[in-house]
């Protein structure tokens, strides 16, 4: 079959990593990128995202890529045509344990010695300062002022104006169908609008990543659950602005300022099984709710303005997928996976940074990659490295990581 087009690169996927991946390979049209994307750009999780933006993070993997970035979303607005809206609210992960309160010392030595700006607040701390956080509920919190969040369909928008700058052939409503190999490279992908010659090629996918490998002749442990977000009415006594952001990591509910004076809270439920899931849960939103409360009273009694869910991804051990696609006759060169498990607001731009590092060098200098590649896991999809500790509460099993 005669070529449709001739790409330096191949795209596939134009959620927060493919894109910007594409744009970081494409910037000063320093090479011919083709992105492709089954739908448009940002319809996925991408658009739909709460945008939370810690570098707190429980691994030196997820420490450096939360550093990285805040960096790039920093600096967008001097870099591209638009800024991705990057505010530093500061951000609280509260304990309400003996091991929480230790656990949290030994990640606060870990991210101030990567250079994380981070301290420890007692409870005293934090009742005498304006959080809104019940008096006493806590048992202590890491705090970090340089986290922060971004407006999820403002990123969108931020990476589409830059791909049209850096000259990327974006093709929207063009499916990959399959990758065309010689000897153990790439040589090419198919796409519903027929196939493209390329020597290099990067996947991406979120929740359909493992659909995406399937189609490119390898297994990919990746997955997709329901996350669901809110945004209430206006706080009635308080500033939602003047609040930092807050993690419960245990019950997997979060919140930032939202809209209009209102809070914008999200939550996973870690009982649901894996799969696509759009409906929002209103059994599971009143479960969480009845927490918040708690922690947060503020939000006692209020109205809601809207309510959403999405399909986010996830990898077993929560850290992402950055190497060469492996099929079973081995790693496909030319090839690499980019996946942010989860975290693609969090991780996105330095998950896509690592991406285009590989494919022009075949190397990452500011990122050990030593156990993030496919390699890691086995035939079940079980990985060999423990898993990124302040994560939602995404699913641990590897059922339904391939349908």
């Amino acid at each position: 079959m005669t070529s449709i087009r001739n790409a330096d690169v191949v795209v596939v996927g134009g959620g927060t990593v493919g894109a910007w991946t594409a744009v970081l390979l494409a910037e000063n049209r320093s090479a011919d990128v083709v992105l492709v994307e089954s739908r448009t750009l940002g319809d996925g999780a991408s658009s739909r995202a709460a945008g939370m933006v810690r570098a707190q993070g429980g691994t030196e993997t997820a420490i450096r890529l939360g550093l990285h970035s805040q960096q790039f979303y920093a600096e967008s607005g001097d870099r591209f045509p638009l800024d991705c809206g990057f505010v530093r609210q500061g951000y609280l992960m509260p304990c309400f344990s003996d091991a929480d309160v230790a656990a949290a010392h030994d990640r606060i030595a870990l991210q101030r010695s990567l250079g994380l700006e981070v301290q420890w607040l007692s409870s005293d701390d934090i009742d005498s300062r304006r959080t809104g956080l019940a008096p006493g509920v806590t048992r202590g919190a890491s705090y970090a002022p340089g986290d922060g969040y971004i407006d999820a369909p403002r990123n969108v928008l931020a990476y589409t104006a830059a791909l049209a700058t850096a000259g990327v052939d974006v093709r929207e409503r063009c499916a990959f169908t399959g990758l065309r190999t010689s000897g153990g490279r790439v040589v090419g992908v198919d796409t519903s609008d027929g196939p493209i010659d390329a020597e290099r090629v990067v996947l991406t996918g979120g929740p359909q990543l493992a659909e995406v490998g399937a189609r490119a002749g390898g297994r990919i442990p990746a997955g997709g659950t329901r996350h669901q977000v809110v945004v209430t009415e206006p706080l009635r006594e308080l500033d939602v602005t003047e609040l930092p952001m807050v993690f419960d990591v245990t019950s997997g509910i979060y919140w930032r300022p939202g809209e209009a004076g209102g809070l914008l809270w999200g939550m996973s439920n870690p009982d649901e099984a894996p799969g696509e899931a759009i409906d929002f849960d209103n059994a599971y939103y009143h479960t969480a709710l009845a927490r918040i409360e708690t922690l947060l009273p503020a939000v006692v009694g209020l109205g809601l303005r809207r309510t959403w869910a999405a399909t986010i991804d996830y990898t077993p051990d929560h850290l992402p997928i950055l190497g060469p696609l492996l099929t079973d006759e081995g790693p496909v060169e030319g090839t690499v996976v980019a996946s942010a498990a989860g975290h693609g607001m969090m991780w996105g731009p330095a998950v896509a940074q690592v991406a285009a590092d590989l494919v022009r060098s075949g190397h990452c200098d500011w990122l050990d990659l030593t156990d993030l590649g496919l390699d890691r896991f086995d035939a079940e999809g079980r990985s060999r490295v423990a898993p990124e500790p302040i994560s939602l509460p995404f699913p641990e099993t590897t059922e339904a990581l391939t349908r």
